[in-house]
């Protein structure tokens, strides 16, 4: 018993030396292990026989002493070998009988090409193997691994799919069972159609449905999903593989599951490339994307949940039903419902709803009928309706604004009006500090761009009949004056400009910009005297405002801000004011002043200014910036 392990081990030591001394040199290898197949006879004589049963020792657990000696002297063999090699190795395999263990090993070792080439003749040799010690579905799940590398001849593929599966499907074992079927799905789905993919994932289920054996074969049967997503990528085939989604219900544990239907997600992302409204895809993804936000709690990561909202997200804008548009929002009002935890899903769906109003306006040629116009007020009271359930601030303001604009464009005046309240009603809500990516930072910056781009819509928005002149823009001071600012900004004075560029650009007797089929103040107004007089007004406001906040820097450590502020004022009034008024004109000159009075002025640019204003002196009806120029001191910092 100890001549026959002790010959073969004492063959690895040989080899080992022979491969560190002289790589090159095979013939050592070959006769070291045709020496120790000699020997290989011994384990199945009485004397060997006897002392296992002696030592209460079975068989099987015996062999385990040879194999990683077989393996790695054969894989020494086998390395860049030529294929006549395999040739001689099977045959010496067939005059020990065909043992299984040394096949097995053969299999394993032995480049997959040459198997594959040859795996009629290696089925031939497993029937007739003797499975003691040594079982043929080990066997068969060696062939299947190299098949899973490399193609058979055509006309073969059948014959050993079911050579194979004869024995597979035979197996008691669960585990047996599943090791081995989880390496022929590939070679089943690399070479056959959904009709044999699905008669394999039947008997799957088959076996591993009694006594919820699948509950311990968790990672065979991902595998298994994975291979069958791997060349099933088209959807429509994969969902008619009647046996898919009962497949599916087998992941009983909600993490695995969730695994799973990621995995499938993100198949269909890679690969969809075109949209769909097949019924059977929708469903059976809806149910997917359904089971992966169900997983959702209050102890998941947020990295998770991005993923989550991502996969489900890319599916939704897959989902297309042409000219359907009832439809289509429909299918994001179902969405909606299903999602719900998940804000990014949600903003996804608004914004899908938006660009579905925007769509039904380019199909109509900004005409709505009467059946067009209940459809965008549909999808109009839908966003209006989802955005309260949202919890980012400036998630909620921008999606207000740009709904509002939505609703504008396909001239649904109230409901605009409606979301624009319901973004200035907002802004007092907005914290001083806010989370970015995981870092708590300062929300000043992101609330002037929110308003200066709520500004630019302002101005085409037309006054309500019943609300008063310029109610919106009145109502946004009037927050942005109660708003509690930083001591150590100046938004609040950048705010007010921007205002004041607003205001100067609805004083204008035809606007700069319109939307289609709406008329604006400019149209609504016709350069009336009393509008412009409360547009005045508003201007003198909001200029005293930003005086004030000016003579609050006139300390020491503030006098660089007072600089740079002074100048910014005075470009706003350059590019935007009337200067033939004398006390804007006044004004001008004594920001100008104020921004070089305690030398913190950026000489280059007072002298670029000025060289702009005398520039803009030579144009028809400037003339008045000569005079400004003239009136306008550089000062040295010294």
């Amino acid at each position: 018993m100890k001549g026959s392990c002790q010959c073969v081990w004492t063959a690895v030591s040989l080899c080992q030396v022979g491969m560190e001394v002289a790589p090159q040199l095979k013939e050592s290898l070959n006769e070291n292990f045709f020496d120790f197949l000699l020997t290989f006879k011994q384990i199945h004589g009485d004397t060997v026989q006897n002392q296992l049963v002696v030592q209460c020792v079975e068989i099987p657990l015996y062999l385990t002493l040879y194999s990683p000696a077989i393996d790695w002297i054969l894989q020494c063999i086998a390395y860049r070998a030529p294929e006549v090699l395999l040739t001689e190795m099977m045959e010496r395999c067939k005059n020990l009988g065909n043992n299984a263990l040394l096949l097995n090993s053969i299999m394993s070792a032995f480049r997959a090409e040459f198997i594959a080439a040859r795996s009629m003749d290696f089925i031939a040799m497993i029937k007739e193997c003797d499975e003691s010690g040594f079982p043929k579905h080990l066997l068969f799940r060696s062939l299947g691994l190299n098949l899973a590398l490399a193609d058979p001849p055509e006309n073969d593929r059948l014959q050993i799919l079911n050579e194979a599966w004869k024995v597979i499907t035979k197996l008691k074992n669960p585990q047996d069972y599943i090791n081995c079927a989880e390496v022929w799905v590939e070679y089943t789905c690399r070479h056959f159609t959904k009709r044999e993919v699905n008669t394999v994932l039947a008997d799957v289920i088959k076996h591993m449905t009694p006594d919820r054996a699948f509950e311990d074969a968790y990672p065979q049967l991902q595998s298994i999903i994975q291979k069958v997503i791997t060349y099933i990528y088209d959807f429509s085939l994969l969902f008619s593989v009647e046996k898919f989604l009962p497949f599916l219900d087998m992941f009983q544990k909600e993490s695995v599951r969730v695994e799973v239907c990621k995995c499938i997600m993100e198949s269909f992302i890679k690969h969809q490339q075109e949209s769909t409204k097949d019924p059977v895809i929708l469903n059976a993804l809806l149910h997917i994307c359904k089971t992966m936000h169900d997983s959702v709690n209050a102890l998941t990561l947020e990295d998770e949940k991005r993923m989550l909202a991502v996969l489900i997200n890319g599916f939704i804008k897959m989902v297309s039903f042409g000219r359907d548009f009832e439809q289509q929002l429909s299918f994001y009002v179902e969405a909606r419902s299903m999602f719900c935890n998940l804000e990014p899903v949600l903003v996804q769906l608004i914004h899908s709803v938006n660009q579905l109003a925007m769509e039904t306006r380019k199909v109509m040629k900004g005409n709505h009928s009467r059946k067009t116009a209940a459809f965008v007020r549909a999808c109009v009271a839908f966003c209006f309706i989802t955005i309260p359930s949202l919890s980012g601030i400036f998630t909620r303001l921008n999606l207000y604004l740009h709904s509002g604009q939505v609703a504008l464009a396909n001239q649904c005046l109230s409901q605009a009006d409606a979301f624009f309240k319901a973004a200035v009603s907002l802004v007092p809500e907005v914290p001083k500090m806010i989370n970015v990516d995981g870092k708590m930072r300062p929300s000043d910056a992101f609330l002037l761009e929110f308003l200066c781009n709520f500004f630019s819509t302002l101005l085409v928005v037309p006054d309500h009949p019943e609300q008063g002149v310029l109610f919106l823009v009145r109502g946004l001071l009037n927050v942005i004056q109660d708003y509690t600012w930083e001591d150590n900004s100046d938004d609040k004075v950048r705010i007010y400009t921007n205002v004041l560029h607003l205001l100067s650009a609805m004083t204008q007797e035809v606007y700069i910009y319109h939307v289609d089929k709406v008329d604006s103040n400019d149209t609504l107004y016709g350069g009336d005297s009393k509008f412009l007089a409360e547009i005045n007004k508003l201007c003198e406001t909001v200029i005293a405002q930003i005086l004030d906040h000016l003579k609050t820097l006139g300390r020491e450590e503030t006098l660089k801000r007072q600089s740079q502020l002074a100048l910014y004022f005075f470009n706003t009034i350059l590019a935007h004011g009337d200067l033939r008024n004398n006390k804007l004109n006044q004004l001008s000159v004594n920001l100008w002043n104020l921004a070089q009075k305690h030398g913190f002025a950026d000489t280059s640019t007072m002298v670029t200014t000025l060289e702009y204003i005398k520039k803009q002196s030579k144009q028809p009806e400037m003339s008045h910036f000569t005079d400004l120029a003239l009136r306008l001191p550089l000062q040295s910092r010294t």
